[in-house]
C-alpha cells in the first residue's frame, strides 16, 4: 500500500527546525498544516464557507484550540476521564489567534470561517501555543479562503538582554519580558505579554527586534503558496449606491455631527438610534426600495464612523471634548466594604471598576491541569462584565471568552508586583466587578485592583495602573488617543493596553484593524501611555492616603503567624501521637505545624485565633528566664509551699518562706519572679 507523502518546508526559528506538512492528513479541510518541532506537532485546519448567510451583519470568526491529554502521554484527571469544557488556557490561545488573523480578512467579508489547533503530541518545555499561530497563519495562506497573508507570530523573551524567539522552558522561566507577536505583510499585527516592570525602550526593542526576524520569516512562508497553495475564492466589498450615501449625508450628517459631542454616553447612544430611526422613515415615507431601507443600519454605521475620524482628524478634539492625550476625570475610594479584606471602587469617566481582594492560606490555591500535570497557582484574578454596566438587560451566564481575557491581562499586569509567598504566605484572589462601562474596563480593573491589594494589606513591590490607547488614521494624519473611550475602541484602528509601573512596563497587549502597524507609531503610542501613566499613579495616590499604605491584614483577614521556640520543646509540643498539637488546634479553631527547627507556624480563620493559637503555643513550648516575672496560675498549696504553673511545659514552686502572710488558693492567678533553675529542671520561684 502507497502511502500518500506530504508537501513539506523547513524553517529554522530560534534554532528550532521547525517543519510545515501538508496534503497528508484531515484532506477534507480546506486547508490542513501540521507543525512539528522536535517531539511536539500540532495540526491546524482551516474551513470556510462559500456563501455569505442571509442577515449577517459581522464576520462570524471561530477559533478552537484544544490540547489532548494523550499527546503528553497522560489520561485526564477529571471523573469522565476524557477531555471536557474548553479550559481558561485554550481560550486565551484562541483568542490570540484570533486576534492575529482577523485584520487580514477583507473588510465587509461575512463568510463563515472556523480555524482549529489541535495538539497531537508534545514534549516538556515546548511551545504548542507558538506552533499553533505558525501553524494558522501557513494554513489560511494556503487555504482558498481570501486572506490578506501570511500572517507568521510565536513567542519571543528578553532573556539576558537578547532576543530570543521560541525560548525553551529555562529561558522562559528567567525571561524579564516574554511576548507573544504576529506580524503580516504590511507590518504589527498583534502583540500580547508581561514583563517585570521592564522600561519602556527595552520592551520596544526587544519588540522590534522581534519583528525585524519574524519578517524575514514571513517571506519565506508566502513563496510556499505558489507550489502547495489552493486559488482564492473571489470576493469584493459590496458598494453601496453613491445616491444612497449622499442621502444619508445630507439627512443626518450635521446631526450626527452634534450627537457625537454628546459626553454622556447613554445620551449619545440614544441621539444615535433616534437620528436612525427618523432615517429608516424617512426612507419609507420617500418610498425607497427595500434594498436601501435593508441597508440603512450599514449606512449609519459607515456614515458615524466617517464623521467621528474626519472630526478628529479636522479639530483634534474627542467626542468628550478632550485632547487626543488627555486622561478621563479619576476618583474613587478604598475601604469602602466592611466583609471583604480589602476593597476598591476605581471610577475614570464612565468607567467604574468595584475591586476586592480576599486572602487565603496555601491551602486556597488553585489546582490546574495541563499537558504535563498540575500546577499550583497562588494569584487569582477573575473579571465580571455584568449587562447593567452598558444599560442593558441580558441572560446571566458563566464567563464568556472577553472576560476571561481580560481577567488574564490584569492578572498579568499585577502578578510582577506581588510580593513573594516566603515574605506574604497567603494566597491572594482580587475580583473586579465592572459597574459601569465605558472603554478601557480591563484598565479600570487593573487600577482597582491594585488599590484593593494594598488596602488589604499586600505590601506589593509598586503600585501599578493602566492605560488603553487608541489610534485613528485618516486623511493621511495619524492621531494617537489616550484613554480610550468604547466608541473610540469600535470606531478607531488600534486597542493598545498598557500597564506598568513608574519605573516601567508589567504588561501590554495590542490589537488593530489595519492590518499592521510600523515601528515609529508603536513608538510614539508607549511613549504617550508612559504620560498616561505617571497622571493616573499620581490620582491614586490620592485615593489611597498615607495611612493606609500596606501593613497588617484585615482583623477578619486570615492571619499567618510563625513563632520559634526551643528544638527541645518540639516534643512537648505536639505531645504523645500528636495530642497535645491536635488540642490546641481543636481549642482555638487554627492550623498548627511546627518544623525540625522550631519554627512554629500558625495558620487562622482571623486575628482573634491567631492570638488564641499564639498564646497556647507560647504556654505549650515556653521556657522560663531567671530574673523574669511571670503571672502564674496556682495549681496545688501544700505545707511546704504552693505550685505555680507558668507555661503549660514550666511549672515551679514558691516556698513558705517565700510567701510572708500570703496565702493562696488553689487556681489563683499570681505574679512570680523566677529565682533559679536547677539542673534537674525544677523552678525555684518568688513573689514579684
Amino acid at each position: 500500500m502507497n502511502c500518500i507523502e506530504p508537501s513539506i518546508l523547513e524553517v529554522e526559528i530560534g534554532g528550532h527546525p521547525i517543519r510545515f506538512e501538508t496534503g497528508q492528513v484531515a484532506r477534507q479541510a480546506d486547508a490542513a498544516v501540521l507543525v512539528r518541532d522536535g517531539k511536539t506537532s500540532v495540526l491546524v485546519t482551516v474551513v470556510g464557507t462559500g456563501e455569505e448567510r442571509e442577515g449577517m451583519d459581522f464576520f462570524p470568526l471561530t477559533v478552537e484550540y484544544r490540547e489532548k491529554m494523550a499527546s503528553a502521554g497522560r489520561i485526564p484527571g477529571n471523573f469522565l476521564r476524557r477531555e471536557g469544557r474548553i479550559s481558561d488556557h485554550e481560550v486565551l490561545s484562541s483568542r490570540l489567534i484570533d486576534r492575529s488573523i482577523r485584520p487580514l480578512f477583507p473588510e465587509g467579508y461575512r463568510r463563515e470561517v472556523q480555524v482549529m489547533a489541535m495538539v497531537l503530541s508534545a514534549h516538556e518545555g515546548s511551545d504548542p501555543v507558538s506552533l499553533a499561530l505558525l501553524g494558522t497563519g501557513v494554513a489560511l495562506h494556503l487555504s482558498s479562503i481570501p486572506f490578506d497573508g501570511p500572517v507568521v507570530g510565536c513567542r519571543s523573551v528578553l532573556y539576558r538582554g537578547d532576543s530570543v524567539l521560541l525560548p525553551v522552558l529555562a529561558e522562559r522561566e528567567e525571561a524579564s519580558a516574554d511576548l507573544m507577536v504576529s506580524v503580516g505583510p504590511q507590518g504589527i499585527v498583534m502583540v500580547e505579554g508581561s514583563a517585570e516592570d521592564v522600561p519602556e525602550e527595552e520592551v520596544l526593542a526587544h519588540l522590534l527586534k522581534t519583528v525585524e526576524r519574524l519578517e524575514t520569516l514571513q517571506k519565506k512562508l508566502a513563496s510556499w503558496r505558489e507550489t502547495v497553495g489552493k486559488e482564492k475564492q473571489s470576493f469584493s466589498e459590496p458598494v453601496l449606491p453613491t445616491e444612497w450615501s449622499q442621502d444619508i449625508e445630507a439627512f443626518c450628517r450635521t446631526e450626527l455631527i452634534q450627537a457625537q459631542q454628546i459626553r454622556d454616553k447613554a445620551k449619545r447612544k440614544a441621539t444615535y438610534r433616534d437620528l436612525q430611526c427618523a432615517y429608516i422613515r424617512h426612507l419609507e415615507q420617500k418610498g425607497a426600495s427595500s434594498e436601501q431601507v435593508e441597508a440603512a443600519s450599514l449606512l449609519f454605521a459607515k456614515l458615524q464612523k466617517k464623521v467621528l475620524r474626519s472630526h478628529l482628524a479636522l479639530t483634534q478634539v474627542r467626542m468628550d471634548g478632550r485632547k487626543p492625550d488627555e486622561i478621563r476625570p479619576i476618583w474613587g475610594k478604598t475601604s469602602w466594604l466592611e466583609g471583604p479584606h480589602g476593597s476598591a471602587l476605581f471610577t475614570r469617566g464612565q468607567t467604574q471598576a468595584a475591586c476586592t481582594c480576599t486572602l487565603g492560606t496555601a491551602r486556597d490555591f488553585q489546582s490546574l491541569e495541563g499537558l504535563f500535570g498540575r500546577e499550583e497557582r497562588r494569584f487569582l484574578l477573575h473579571y465580571n462584565f455584568p449587562p447593567f454596566s452598558v444599560g442593558e438587560a441580558r441572560p446571566l451566564r458563566g464567563p464568556g471568552r472577553r472576560e476571561i481575557g481580560h481577567g488574564h491581562l490584569a492578572w498579568r499586569a499585577l502578578s510582577s508586583s506581588l510580593p513573594s509567598f516566603e515574605t506574604f504566605p497567603y494566597s491572594i484572589r482580587v475580583e473586579s466587578d465592572i459597574l459601569e462601562s465605558n472603554g478601557s474596563s480591563s484598565m479600570a480593573t487593573v487600577c482597582g485592583g491594585c488599590l484593593s491589594l494594598l488596602d488589604a494589606g499586600v505590601p506589593l513591590k509598586s503600585r501599578v495602573a493602566g492605560i488603553a490607547m487608541g489610534l485613528i488614521e485618516e486623511e493621511g494624519k495619524i492621531t494617537i488617543l489616550s484613554d480610550i473611550l468604547g466608541d473610540e475602541d469600535h470606531l478607531g484602528d488600534m486597542d493598545f493596553k498598557i500597564t506598568g509601573t513608574n519605573k516601567g512596563i508589567t504588561a501590554l497587549q495590542m490589537d488593530n484593524k489595519l492590518g499592521g502597524l510600523q515601528a515609529e507609531v508603536l513608538r510614539k503610542a508607549i511613549h504617550q501611555a508612559r504620560e498616561g501613566l505617571n497622571h493616573i499613579l499620581g490620582e491614586m495616590d490620592k485615593i489611597l492616603p498615607a495611612k493606609e499604605q500596606p501593613g497588617d491584614v484585615a482583623e477578619h483577614a486570615p492571619q499567618v503567624k510563625t513563632i520559634r521556640i526551643q528544638r527541645d520543646l518540639i516534643g512537648a509540643l505536639i505531645g504523645p501521637k500528636g495530642k497535645n498539637i491536635q488540642e490546641l488546634q481543636a481549642k482555638t479553631g487554627a492550623q498548627v505545624s511546627v518544623n525540625d527547627e522550631g519554627l512554629v507556624t500558625i495558620y487562622a480563620k482571623d486575628g482573634k485565633s491567631a492570638r488564641a493559637a499564639a498564646e497556647a503555643v507560647r504556654q505549650c513550648g515556653g521556657k522560663v528566664k531567671v530574673g523574669q516575672r511571670y503571672k502564674g496560675l496556682v495549681t496545688g498549696v501544700k505545707d511546704f509551699g504552693v505550685f505555680v504553673k507558668i507555661y503549660d511545659s514550666a511549672e515551679g514552686l514558691v516556698h513558705k518562706s517565700a510567701l510572708g502572710e500570703v496565702r493562696p488558693q488553689e487556681g489563683e492567678e499570681l505574679m512570680v519572679e523566677v529565682k533559679g533553675v536547677d539542673q534537674r529542671g525544677k523552678i525555684r520561684l518568688v513573689l514579684a
